[in-house]
């Protein structure tokens, strides 16, 4: 089925009634649209009866009311496609990003730290056909549209919406994503509009390895890794490796980490806790002892138990790497981008927000202290195994997932583990290349979203 990018214009005054659209000979041809008669013109949930007349532009052209129903502002570019079976002209795609939350002081940041992104992807749906909204869980109010912001020459606008074709979910706070109208808004989004909804759910680290363990193509990237149950649990562990870590398995941003280290000698175990305000290291001379401090934590919220290992350094600092993972416009799985993320001093997290900070993956093992044989491998290995993580993820973990955040490991010896894998990889992870001023992931994002409404 023919599909093509046009610019939409609008027509003020014209000969032409309202619900007339003006589409160029040469696309009439290609599209193989009836002249005059009847269709249906659908745009994300909304449709509209219109006929289409010809016209000598290189354009689609519609009335200012017809677009204004629409909200389709002037000169946007959208993919076209037409459904004879249908008689149903489809322009979009209609892309709807779900945001935590709005800032309403702060009007030319209406989404804070978030906002920079917005504008990227809208610019980026501008060079490459589509058209983006923004909306929160508190605009979801189960009517026919959808209130959101829309960036329009230079200024962020609120308008009303139709429910979009593709919903890329971008909260980052699990109580607000499981609030019931966001998950019943999510349920008639697929239903009721056959929209399509992409990263729909956070993953927990305990999951994702009971997932992967079933997945022999993955099996020599996993650490040993389980649900932390109890001290049987915690003693086995710390008996098999020097270092273990506990996790909370619904933690982001390396916060509260405990790392366990048994010290040399009979020296007891030291335990490391990861905080905002940096590391707490605490000594105990039994493990005993270490567990019944730590208890109360457990109790609290629910951790992964994970095997220790001794990452590659550089400049005494571990590193680990942030591999990103998308879905093309063919609808393939591809690795978009990878970076080295290099720990503060005196702390084991590289988050960003624990003062970590990136670096080019060449930069950072040619600096590393890696064995010289195993270097050159590096980039490659970690490709490869991102790419068959993600693959092993979409195919084993249910919901709708085109972006994945893969964070890996790489020993001393050179090879590569899984750390964990993210469905809501930061938009400050991964820098633009070069001098582009849309970065490489967001384009991939306007393109999945083509794919992905066109299917």
């Amino acid at each position: 089925m023919a599909k093509i990018k046009l610019p939409v214009y609008l027509q003020f005054g014209s000969a032409h009634p309202e619900e007339h659209i003006a589409i160029g000979a040469g696309f009439l041809k290609k599209l193989k649209l009836p002249l005059r008669e009847p269709v249906t013109l659908r745009f994300g949930s909304t449709r509209k009866e219109v006929r289409i007349v010809q016209s000598n532009q290189a354009s689609l052209r519609m009335s200012a009311h017809l677009a204004a129903s629409l909200a389709i502002p002037h000169g946007t570019k959208l993919c076209v496609s037409y459904h004879p079976a249908s008689r149903t002209l489809h322009i979009g795609p209609l892309i709807g990003v779900l945001m935590s939350r709005v800032y309403t002081q702060a009007p030319d940041r209406p989404f804070g730290a978030m906002t920079a992104f917005c504008a990227e992807l809208t610019e980026a749906c501008r060079l490459h056909g589509g058209m983006a909204y923004f909306f929160t869980p508190n605009d979801i109010t189960g009517n026919s549209d959808l209130r959101g912001w829309m960036l329009s020459e230079g200024r962020w606008v609120k308008s009303s919406f139709p429910y979009p074709n593709v919903m890329y979910n971008r909260v980052t706070s699990r109580k607000l994503e499981n609030k019931p109208q966001v998950q019943q808004f999510m349920r008639d989004l697929k239903a009721r509009y056959g929209s399509v909804a992409f990263n729909e759910k956070y993953l927990d680290k305990t999951e994702v390895f009971q997932a992967l363990r079933k997945e022999k193509s993955v099996h020599a990237y996993l650490p040993e890794s389980y649900l932390f149950k109890n001290f049987a649990m915690l003693k086995s562990m710390c008996k098999k490796y020097n270092t273990v870590f506990l996790k909370p398995i619904t933690g982001s941003l390396g916060k509260g980490i405990i790392r366990i280290s048994s010290q040399p000698e009979g020296g007891g175990y030291q335990c490391s806790f990861s905080s905002l305000s940096g590391i707490k290291r605490q000594h105990y001379p039994t493990l005993t002892q270490l567990f019944q401090s730590i208890s109360g934590k457990m109790k609290q919220r629910r951790y992964q138990i994970q095997q220790g290992l001794r990452l590659m350094e550089t400049g005494g600092r571990p590193v680990d790497f942030r591999a990103l993972v998308q879905k093309n416009g063919d609808g393939e799985w591809a690795v978009t981008s990878v970076v080295a993320r290099v720990a503060a001093s005196n702390t084991f997290v590289s988050n960003l927000a624990r003062g970590g900070t990136l670096s080019p993956v060449s930069e950072a093992v040619a600096r590393s202290n890696l064995p010289s044989g195993v270097r050159a491998s590096v980039n490659t290995k970690l490709r490869t195994a991102a790419l068959s993580i993600a693959k092993s993820v979409d195919s084993t973990i249910d919901g709708h997932f085109a972006e994945l955040g893969v964070d890996l490991a790489v020993d001393a010896a050179g090879r590569v583990w899984l750390l964990e894998v993210n469905s809501k990889p930061s938009k400050e992870d991964n820098t633009p290349s070069g001098d582009s001023k849309i970065r490489p992931s967001v384009k991939q994002v306007v393109l999945y979203s083509q794919h992905a409404w066109g299917k």
